[in-house]
């Protein structure tokens, strides 16, 4: 009972209280780039997803045998695996997405939240529960792009999903798909789910630069090391 308790915890923990996104402040670079639309928002979503629960459990079922010194090379080749595939895929399935997409796409290998959860969560737990964390994250991740992109879309082109909406079709602002329009949806969703979280006791969101990402000791210990050997 106390296992499935633990493991709903984790499932449900990346949606409000640890959002990758809007509480933790991760991945900020492609949520702003594919908000622009609720079509390339969930594209963007559910691959990262695929890769994270895919990386997690493959991390996590070699956490014994990759040595430490070389865990953060590891990890990257194995999250460049599965970005590899899910690529591929979308290349041969979906090819209007993978062209909304474009860069960011292969550019998932290097998302701080896909690193982050390796470190933090996979390199130190058992496959099942890092797979429930992998699922538990990318949902949240998922919910911030389709919320952003949603009202991006809405107000910014006047259409949801490519149909027009009402009263906005005609007169759609066009700042909302605009850059600016982005930091400003981004920085009211923030306010809104940290309100939320601190009603239900949570500390705030704070943006506290590299300290608050999960690779910051390895960084840190990696700049000490060429240091010490320069």
């Amino acid at each position: 009972m106390a296992e499935k308790k633990s493991l709903g915890k984790e499932l449900t923990k990346g949606i409000i209280a640890e959002n990758p996104v809007l509480r933790l402040v991760l991945g900020t670079c492609p949520t702003l780039a594919t908000t622009t639309s609720v079509e390339s928002a969930i594209g963007m979503g559910l691959a990262a997803s695929v890769v994270l629960i895919c990386s997690n459990m493959a991390i996590s079922a070699l956490r014994k045998v990759i040595p430490d010194k070389v865990r953060i090379p590891a990890y990257i080749v194995i999250i460049a695996s599965f970005v590899t595939i899910v690529q591929m895929v979308v290349k041969a399935f979906l090819p209007s997405l993978d062209e909304q997409l474009g860069v960011y796409l292969p550019l998932i290998v290097v998302n701080c939240i896909i690193l982050g959860r390796a470190e933090a969560f996979a390199s130190k737990n058992p496959v099942l529960a890092s797979a429930v964390d992998g699922l538990g994250m990318g949902i949240g991740f998922t919910a911030a792009l389709f919320l952003m992109g949603s009202v991006r879309e809405i107000f910014g082109a006047g259409t949801f999903l490519g149909n027009s909406v009402p009263f906005l079709s005609e007169n759609p602002m066009l700042i909302f798909i605009l850059p600016p329009g982005g930091f400003f949806v981004f920085g009211v969703l923030m306010a809104a789910v940290n309100r939320l979280a601190e009603s239900k006791g949570k500390k705030k969101a704070e943006l506290r630069g590299c300290e608050a990402c999960p690779m910051a000791k390895s960084c840190a210990l990696n700049k000490k090391e060429e240091v010490a050997q320069s």
